[in-house]
């Protein structure tokens, strides 16, 4: 699977080119799907990322211990560390977006072995799964910025987008804080994760679902 076009040769009918031919507009570029599509996910993944990674040590402890729990952490760390180095090695080779719907996912296999098991081994195996989301979470939005954006708007789309992800991921810590407080345990709160994740891949890879069909369809018309 190739690549999408380049930002720069994007056809006029594109959110991308009407943002390039009429100049930056906060209300334009706002009511954008494609800006929707990346601002929301990662606003999304970022916040169930935040708020596991807040009480990573509190859910672990009671089942493994405190070392163990601090191994799962640095574990989680170390995957984070090869998750961002495999994804540069494939980022310009690829269409960006499976590329972060894969990344949601891997994180959402991590999450519901971490909701479900009780087994040290499956404990830090999903630690690991989730941790090679945990990078590209906070990289994967400017790449796909610089796939579907003109550059002269790069740096303002990105500060915006940086900015609805640190609005929406700041409220993460409380949001399963106050999960576990009502439930007595994490299972609530980790399932809302889940859902966050799940969400934030269907939402990033819609762009791309339209798009390779629309160049299906044209090419079965031709």
């Amino acid at each position: 699977m190739e690549r999408g076009a380049d930002p720069d040769t994007a056809t006029p009918s594109s959110p991308a080119s009407a943002v390039k031919a009429s100049g930056f507009r906060l209300t334009t570029l706002l009511r954008s799907g494609v800006f929707i599509s990346i601002s929301v996910p990662f606003a999304l993944g970022l916040t169930a990322q935040v708020g596991f990674l807040t009480h990573q040590i509190g859910f672990l402890s009671p089942t493994i211990g405190t070392v163990a729990a601090g191994w799962a952490v640095s574990l989680t760390t170390f995957a984070a560390v090869l998750g961002r180095m495999a994804t540069g090695y494939i980022a310009d080779r690829f269409d960006r977006r499976p590329i972060a719907c894969a990344n949601f996912i891997v994180q959402m296999l991590g999450m519901a072995i971490l909701a479900t098991a009780t087994a040290p081994a499956m404990l830090y195996l999903g630690c690991a799964l989730f941790g090679l989301g945990v990078g590209n979470t906070t990289s994967l939005p400017g790449l796909l910025a610089q796939q579907e954006f003109p550059k002269e708007h790069f740096a303002r789309i990105v500060s915006l987008v940086v900015a609805i992800n640190q609005f929406s991921f700041a409220f993460g810590s409380t949001l399963l804080g106050q999960l576990e407080q009502i439930e007595g345990s994490y299972s609530a709160g980790l399932l809302a994760c889940l859902l966050m994740e799940g969400l934030a891949a269907l939402i990033v890879i819609s762009p791309a679902i339209i798009r390779y069909s629309r160049q299906a369809h044209c090419k079965g018309e031709a």
